[in-house]
């Protein structure tokens, strides 16, 4: 049975009105913004059946808690729990970030670009590491609480530290990638757990705030690198049908048009410089639809992202796999690293090929002076592998990370080519008309 987590971070306080490190300081408080950003949260919350909905203690996050359970129906009691307080940064607490740049410039960077090693040293010379600390305490919440909501629906309201250690453990990431993880104020995001602690999770969303009129998280002045909108393909029949298209060139369906369509318009506001798809049909014609409102930039097509070839299972629903290949499809749901493709392909050939053509589009465009913005279609395969490698996960993890048809993830590279890059958003689908949770068709790749 699967227990779906909804991760949500607080309004916007006065302390990040301010630019100051908040920490774990219960002085901030909700602005104006951050209490009606918090009644659009409730509200687009407001129709999930919650098992039970927890939240931290710290009174920024309480209180954007109170307001979003005044807006859901027949709800349980709010739980406030320490565990989900946010990251003890007991030397910086109550600073503008400002001046903890300037007063402690190579811990700063530390935190920044080293985050696992960044540590802090507190009275009796006692070494206090707080990314490595909010981890552990991520940990310890997990094995505590999931075993009492198997099958259920949680919600979870808290803060940004402690929520990005919660979707990072969740999924075995390293508290290295602490920085690669964006959550913006009132954002949603969404894990669906398989079984208990340390069995695969799924992460459906990343950071959505398309439901405050934020599409995307903005891009700011100070970046030096370029952003890609990672976008995977209309549906086609063959998705409808659960059939394994693999490279077998299948066109939209009407519904895929559809999407495409959709994602264009959710883009169309949107500057680009430059516009990247896999050759196959259906990609192509995705990414043709969203350039109808960019008519001046010409689609770059790499053959390296064409999706996974299937070899034999091609053309084939499950139920034929499995009677001419048994438990070869198994072996592909619980262990895909582990499968060579009959006359095709295995998982390490597609990342091979996927990650040397990502690593080559950042340098290909990465412009310092005037930072690009484009897109880039592709595939569920292409996609997942793409996101896998940039968390720092592997190809055993290939199946934590969904992908929608018409989907769009945000990357930005803050610091250009050789650096980690940001996960702004990941599988964002509110454009496709499902609300909070993706409603685009779980067929074959």
């Amino acid at each position: 049975m699967t227990t779906r987590v909804i991760i949500v971070r607080h309004g916007q306080s006065s302390y990040n009105a301010q630019k100051k490190i908040q920490g774990r300081c219960d002085e901030s408080v909700l602005t104006d913004k951050g209490r009606d950003d918090a009644q659009i949260l409730g509200d687009s919350l407001s129709n999930l059946d919650l098992d039970a909905v927890y939240c931290s203690p710290l009174q920024r996050a309480k209180a954007t808690a109170e307001i979003i359970h005044s807006y859901l129906k027949n709800s349980p009691p709010l739980q406030p729990l320490n565990q989900l307080m946010e990251i003890d940064l007991p030397l910086w607490e109550n600073m503008l970030k400002q001046e903890v740049a300037e007063k402690f410039p190579e811990e700063y960077r530390c935190w920044h670009e080293r985050p696992h090693e960044f540590k802090m040293i507190l009275e009796g010379q006692q070494e206090h590491y707080p990314v490595l600390s909010l981890y552990e305490q991520a940990q310890q919440f997990w094995r505590e609480i999931l075993p009492k909501h198997e099958g259920k629906t949680i919600l979870i309201v808290a803060h940004n530290g402690i929520n990005r250690c919660l979707i990072m453990s969740a999924l075995g990431i390293k508290p290295s990638y602490y920085q690669s993880i964006q959550q913006s104020n009132c954002c949603i995001n969404v894990l669906n757990f398989t079984g208990g602690w340390g069995e695969p999770v799924q992460l459906e969303s990343l950071n959505q705030t398309a439901h405050l009129g934020v599409k995307i998280p903005s891009y700011r002045p100070s970046h030096k690198g370029p952003r890609f909108l990672l976008i995977r393909h209309g549906e086609t029949q063959w998705n409808r049908e659960s059939r394994f298209q693999g490279i077998r060139d299948i066109p939209l369906n009407e519904n895929g048009k559809k999407q495409a369509g959709q994602a264009a318009e959710f883009l169309k506001d949107i500057e680009l410089n430059f516009a990247v798809s896999s050759p196959m049909l259906r990609p192509k014609e995705t990414a043709e639809i969203i350039l109808q409102y960019h008519p001046n930039i010409e689609l770059d097509l790499q053959p390296q992202l064409i999706e996974i070839c299937h070899g034999l299972w091609e053309g084939k629903l499950k139920t034929e796999i499995d009677q001419e290949f048994p438990g070869l499809l198994q072996q592909w749901d619980e262990k895909p690293e582990t499968v060579q493709m009959p006359e095709g392909e295995n998982l390490q050939d597609v990342w091979d090929r996927a990650v040397a053509c990502w690593e080559e589009l950042v340098k290909k465009y990465d412009d310092p002076e005037n930072p690009q913005t484009g897109i880039v279609v592709a595939h569920d395969a292409i996609n997942k592998v793409i996101v896998c490698y940039l968390l720092g996960l592997e190809p055993a993890n290939f199946w934590y990370i969904k992908q929608g048809n018409g989907a769009v993830s945000v990357i930005d590279y803050l610091q250009g080519p050789g650096t980690k890059p940001v996960l702004q958003a990941i599988n964002i689908t509110n454009h496709l008309g499902g609300g909070v949770l993706d409603q685009t068709a779980a067929g074959a790749l």
